[in-house]
């Protein structure tokens, strides 16, 4: 946090600057080594600062400083090649180095930014501190950051085009009933035919939407603000996802994602020198809540001594394949790195299920949109068919 300060220095007399410090213990400390007496001090908004700060790309940092050590270059100066670098993200590269050069750890110092890199990377970095492996540690991250993306992105790609069809049918379903449908109201009114019950009902709407279209426009404005608002809420999310998950289809399908979170998470930490009770506990916040309770029980069991295996698959956080390799992975003594291929495996299985799903709700949605505008527009031209029989 930054602090403000006026203080008295005894060569230049009373100074004022801002000041980074993790307290007003470690600012004082401070402002002693540099024989400065305090005369006030006041906390300074980071509000700004937390803007900048979050807009680092830590995969691509990772990468970069990766580079760096591997080419010879100590951390320091490969934090000051990166700062160097980084001029609209600099600022925090440069109080991780100045944090460094009073000698504190680079895990302690990144966890003073919880906003740029989360708790996850800084216990990777933290657990590679005791081992002397910190390229080992960030490549595993990077490896973690682009499996986990590349998960991300699979299911929102199969989400667009659905989105697209779905939306672009909406749009054609309001341009019928609020702009053509009115007019061959009025069409029809001044012929003064008798009209069939379904059609007379459909120009009805047509009139009403017609007559009422700011309050219709604003009331969709608002369903759509509401819903993107409530989104982005994690107790709404959580919600639906509790919604969704007491469908069994997809249901199974959200535990197979969280599992393989949950594996991958896990594994990178067990890979990197940490416990299995500490990793479990990193990675507990990757479960919805109905099955951390679960959870905290088998990471309980673990703490007793059980059986990591046995204590997940009592629980219920593995599917029979994830249980057998978990088996194997315990009698090799390589837990992380089958953690690991469990995540990828739970990865394919969904991604070939997200494949299947998409080749079929694709020509379902098409199907209900063709029907929905066709029956709309049968029941616009349907007088017209009848009036012409008549006429006959």
């Amino acid at each position: 946090m930054e602090f403000r300060i006026k203080a008295l220095d005894q060569a230049q007399g009373v100074v004022s600057c801002v000041i980074d410090a993790v307290d007003e213990t470690d600012l004082r400390r401070q402002l002693a080594l540099k024989d400065l007496k305090v005369i006030s001090l006041s906390r300074q908004r980071r509000i700004r600062m937390a803007a900048r700060e979050s807009k680092l790309n830590l995969t691509v940092f990772s990468q970069q400083l990766t580079s760096l050590l591997d080419a010879g270059l100590s951390l320091v100066e490969s934090l000051e090649a990166l700062a160097e670098r980084q001029s609209g993200n600099g600022s925090v590269l440069e109080r991780v180095l100045a944090r460094l050069y009073e000698g504190q750890t680079l895990a302690t110092a990144l966890s003073e930014h919880p906003a740029v890199f989360p708790p996850l990377y800084v216990a990777s970095v933290r657990a590679s501190e005791k081992t002397g492996a910190l390229q080992e540690a960030l490549k595993r991250y990077i490896a973690y950051a682009e499996q986990a993306d590349a998960l991300r992105k699979t299911l929102v790609n199969a989400c667009i085009y659905p989105a697209v069809l779905l939306g672009a049918g909406l749009l054609v379903t309001l341009f019928l009933m609020g702009y053509v449908v009115p007019r061959f109201s009025s069409i029809y009114e001044d012929v003064g035919t008798d009209l069939p019950v379904a059609s007379r009902i459909l120009l009805q709407w047509g009139q009403l939407i017609d007559a009422h279209a700011a309050i219709v426009g604003l009331l969709a404005a608002a369903v759509l603000a509401g819903a993107t608002y409530g989104l982005s809420h994690p107790a709404t999310r959580a919600t639906l996802t509790e919604w969704l998950c007491r469908i069994p289809s997809i249901g199974r399908q959200l535990h197979v994602y969280q599992l393989a979170r949950l594996y991958r998470t896990t594994g990178m930490l067990l890979r990197g020198g940490m416990p299995a009770v500490s990793a479990l506990q990193m990675s507990s916040g990757l479960l919805r809540s109905a099955s951390q309770e679960s959870f905290a029980t088998a990471t309980q069991e673990v703490r007793e001594g059980q059986s990591l295996a046995s204590a997940m698959e009592r629980n219920g956080l593995t599917t029979a394949v994830a249980a057998r390799m978990l088996r194997v992975g315990e009698r090799s003594g390589n837990m992380g790195e089958m953690m690991e291929r469990i995540a990828a495996f739970c990865d394919e299985e969904l991604a070939r299920w997200v494949a299947v799903v998409t080749r079929l709700i694709e020509p379902v949605l098409m199907t209900v949109i063709g029907l929905v505008i066709g029956v709309i527009v049968v029941l616009m031209y349907f007088p017209i068919f009848q009036l012409a029989g008549s006429i006959r």
